[in-house]
């Protein structure tokens, strides 16, 4: 091609265009728009193929991002690498122009790997220019001849360069606006869990209910707290075995604010009280649209207890399809959200409760044997009350303490006879049922000596010469009689023994208490 003052007005004409169509292009149409402009530039300078580079980050290679070829001449698609053309990369990447016109008797003589790579290629004529965006060279645009040789005049080279500037000013774009879209997806990530983490703390903090420290000295308790000092470093899974209501909750609070995860929250999933169908998201978290009704996606438990601690209450109860999952994630820490194909990584500390004989569900088939292996590395079982008699004075005075400003009382001595009997009460839903009986107790009085019999319903009488089943049985039914037999819901039966509801229906069918039928009307 002549650069003739027509043909240089041509090209400027483009260049012209260019700048105006990729002002304020959308990243998504960059592609299509480089496309039109390297076949824009063959025509204008009657070459046959048009190429745009992108250099490695690595400077081992130059990538074609886009090529354009007339009919019957293929689009450049394979990269220029260091090793197989090292003298044609170490000019482009030190920013020099490779202008070769006669190929290829015009290459100098080390470039040796070069004359053998460009002749395969069936090159007449190349022109290739490097490009710098923001102070580093990116891209590299080029042009090529390959049915007969071509000059190249110095005002091509300006044109060229003047073109490609724009193109990688685009490509130059269009990686900044994905990364800083990964950014902000990542930044949006960070910012869900963190919303996801406060909401959850808040309704912990709102629920909470427990003692705010182990409180015991006896022999039993002070097992227990050897055990703690002596997991709670480690990262090793601990299962937690006990009847409901023994503070299991409050041995995992122990163990997690004693371990060098204590600055990231301990998550708490009780594997009851969720619907089987419900609980897979719960704990793994659900893409939208993964189900029905699932209008937004949703983190799990399990990754917003990363780099923390999750204590699955319950986990006799967890579905038996759902095992394999939380064995998966003990064992590498990777999981899919409900509706994702995507695996998902957290470090997570697992510490497990069940008042259920696993064992037992093992052989029934209800209990995988190696989630129990691996759960089971290290057991503590939490004693019951009635095994802690020495502790119950120091639990009735710490249970008094948190509770007697919330109730508005002041409570200031409790008689030889009310604690007595406290002590000698069996306690068949433990400290949870201790906690329920010293409240109400508080409700009761009226002045600064605490009334128990009536919250007890025992009318100041020692149970240690009575059968522990049968003092069991006796308050359940007592307790059922005044809640109208109902067992679920707020005030109902389950709620004023301090047991789960299935977990009362259980103990009911063990010690066989049914309601009484219902009297025919006269």
């Amino acid at each position: 091609m002549e650069d003739t003052s027509t043909e240089r007005g041509r090209f400027e004409q483009i260049v012209a265009e260019l700048s105006g169509r990729f002002t304020g292009l959308p990243a998504e149409a960059i592609d299509s728009e480089i496309e039109r402009a390297l076949h824009e530039l063959v025509e204008c300078l009657g070459t046959d193929r048009a190429t745009l580079f992108e250099f490695s980050l690595d400077e081992t290679a130059l990538q074609p991002a886009h090529s354009w070829a007339r009919p019957g001449i293929d689009p450049y698609l394979k990269p220029f690498l260091q090793a197989e053309v090292p003298w044609f990369c170490a000019q482009l990447f030190r920013g020099n122009i490779v202008r070769v016109e006669r190929l290829p008797e015009d290459l100098p003589a080390k470039a040796t790997l070069e004359r053998e790579y460009l002749h395969r290629a069936k090159l007449k004529s190349i022109l290739t220019i490097p490009i710098s965006v923001g102070g580093r060279f990116v891209c590299a645009l080029s042009t090529a001849t390959l049915r007969v040789h071509r000059s190249w005049s110095d005002v091509t080279v300006m044109q060229l360069r003047t073109a490609g500037q724009i193109l990688a000013s685009a490509i130059y774009r269009r990686r900044a606006e994905a990364e800083l879209r990964t950014q902000l997806s990542v930044i949006r990530e960070l910012h869900g869990r963190l919303e996801a983490e406060n909401a959850y703390l808040r309704e912990e903090a709102s629920q909470a209910h427990s003692i705010d420290e182990i409180v015991g000295r006896g022999v039993a308790i002070r097992a227990v707290l050897a055990r703690i000092g002596q997991v709670a470093p480690m990262t090793t899974p601990v299962l937690l075995l006990g009847e409901t209501g023994t503070g299991k909750e409050l041995v995992a609070q122990a163990i997690h604010s004693r371990s060098p995860r204590e600055g990231r929250p301990l998550v708490t999933v009780n594997c009851a009280a969720l619907p089987a169908a419900l609980i897979e998201s719960e704990l793994f978290g659900h893409e939208k649209g993964a189900f029905t009704g699932a209008l937004s996606s949703k983190i799990g438990r399990f990754e917003l207890a990363h780099e923390g601690t999750i204590f699955l209450d319950e986990i006799g109860e967890l579905p038996v399809d759902l095992q394999p999952k939380l064995l998966r994630v003990l064992q590498n820490g990777q999981f899919e959200r409900v509706g994702s194909s995507r695996t998902q990584k957290v470090d997570v500390r697992v510490i497990a409760a069940t008042n259920r004989d696993l064992e037992r569900a093992m052989r029934e088939g209800r209990f995988r044997e190696d989630l129990y292996y691996r759960l089971g590395v290290f057991p503590i079982t939490v004693p019951p009350l009635r095994d802690r008699a020495e502790d119950i004075p120091l639990l009735v005075w710490a249970i008094i303490e948190r509770c007697q400003a919330r109730v508005g009382r002041r409570i200031e001595r409790v008689p030889k006879a009310v604690m007595d009997a406290l002590v000698g009460y069996a306690w068949p839903g433990n400290v949870r049922e201790l906690e329920n009986v010293i409240e109400r107790a508080l409700i009761l009085s009226t002045g600064p000596v605490l009334r128990v019999d009536e919250a007890l319903g025992m009318s100041g009488r020692r149970a240690g010469g009575d059968r522990l089943d049968h003092i069991e049985r006796e308050h359940i039914v007592r307790v059922l009689d005044r809640c109208g037999w109902r067992i679920d819901g707020r005030g109902h039966a389950a709620e004023a023994l301090g047991l789960h509801p299935n977990t009362l229906r259980s103990r009911m069918q063990k010690l066989g208490i049914r309601r009484p039928a219902r009297r025919a009307r006269s």
